[in-house]
């Protein structure tokens, strides 16, 4: 019993793993295009991606806070650098989405590989 549990830990380890692999390799593509980023403290931050990591922490330039008014205290910040794990969405340039890419790399997921 011990060991099934075990596999299916490794498993589900695995399948984030290459989810997050699949979000890499897209937002590597993005890199230098204007990206909106969320984060779950409800801050959106407008910039140019400038990097991002396997754990998906984003590196923005040329940034501005998308809603000024309530955030008056970050309009002098330019460029900074955003922990992966409190990005809630990262909006889309709407010609930086290829569409059947994105299909074919969720089907492939889906497939398991």
């Amino acid at each position: 019993m011990y060991i099934a549990a075990e596999q299916s830990q490794k498993d589900i380890h695995n399948a984030e793993r290459l989810e997050i692999m699949l979000f890499f390799s897209y937002f590597k593509d993005l890199v230098g295009k204007e990206v909106t980023v969320e984060l779950k403290n409800d801050l959106a931050i407008r910039g140019t991606l400038h990097s991002v990591d396997q754990y998906l922490n984003i590196k923005l330039e040329n940034t501005r806070v998308v809603d000024q008014d309530k955030y008056p205290h970050m309009l002098s910040v330019r460029n900074c650098f955003i922990r992966g794990s409190v990005v809630r969405y990262v909006q889309l340039p709407p010609e930086g989405v290829d569409v059947d890419l994105l299909h074919d790399a969720t089907r492939r997921e889906a497939r398991g590989g």
